[in-house]
């Protein structure tokens, strides 16, 4: 028989192991008991970072290793008869400079934390190299929701994105990150920074009903796009509002 590792899996990283080991644990005699637990085959040579990776679970979800008894890095080499215990990573996670990049699917979620004030860059015409290549440049952690980005050797730091719907991803971002907000400070459109400028300046770019009706603007940077205050809906207030209560909450 070959050799095997028993990997003990958090709940949370659970939806991260394979098809394949998930179907190889009613086959294999020795799948120990536990909804948690899987065997994986192991060459005797691999690290446990790679055993870990090769059950599915990128390594950017894992808060900490265990083998033997131990904490481990993800260089260690396992010895027979280890137990890897496998942890997700804590929340909220620390980042010096809390900057994002997304992934192509993502443009939502990009414009959501661009409206709190999160520094998120993103592009719908940018393969999987560049995106790559993009965030290493600025050590920007890497969102997505493509577990085999997450794989990647050359990744610098990523993240995998829980939900369907923007408003649940962007809770899941907030929650892990708790990064700081400053709503109203950067374009949705492209990332840049707002800065105000006054209404006599841009009277000539307004609509008569616009200016009639608001006083106060704000004009991106980086692009040129105009914003006033007061225009926003209750539903993007909403947003913000929901925002700022949950970095508050997962700060104290």
């Amino acid at each position: 028989m070959e050799s095997a590792l028993e990997i003990r899996v958090a709940a949370e990283l659970r939806l991260f192991v394979t098809a394949r080991r998930r179907a190889a644990r009613g086959r294999h005699p020795r799948t120990p008991a536990g909804g948690n637990s899987l065997l994986v085959p192991y060459d005797g040579t691999s690290t446990v970072g790679h055993v870990v990776e090769s059950a599915g679970i990128p390594l950017t979800e894992v808060g900490g290793i265990v083998a033997g008894g131990r904490a481990r890095e993800a260089a260690y080499r396992p010895r027979e008869g280890d137990v890897i215990e496998v942890a997700a990573v804590s929340r909220p996670e620390a980042l010096y400079s809390p900057r994002f990049t997304l992934d192509v699917h993502l443009g939502a979620l990009a414009r959501r934390l661009r409206l709190v004030g999160v520094d998120a860059a993103y592009a719908n015409d940018i393969d999987d190299d560049a995106l790559i290549d993009h965030a290493n440049a600025e050590h920007r952690v890497l969102l997505t929701q493509d577990r085999q980005l997450l794989h990647r050797r050359a990744l610098w730091r990523g993240a995998y994105v829980r939900g369907a719907l923007p408003e649940d991803q962007l809770r899941d971002v907030l929650d892990r990150f708790a990064p700081p907000l400053a709503p109203w400070t950067r374009c949705t459109a492209c990332n840049g920074m707002l800065t105000r400028v006054p209404k006599g300046d841009v009277e000539h770019d307004l609509e008569p009903g616009t200016r009639r009706r608001y006083q106060d603007f704000s004009r991106c940077t980086a692009c040129g796009r105009l914003y006033w205050r007061g225009a926003h809906s209750g539903r993007i207030h909403a947003i913000v509002d929901t925002a700022m209560r949950a970095v508050a909450a997962r700060s104290r």
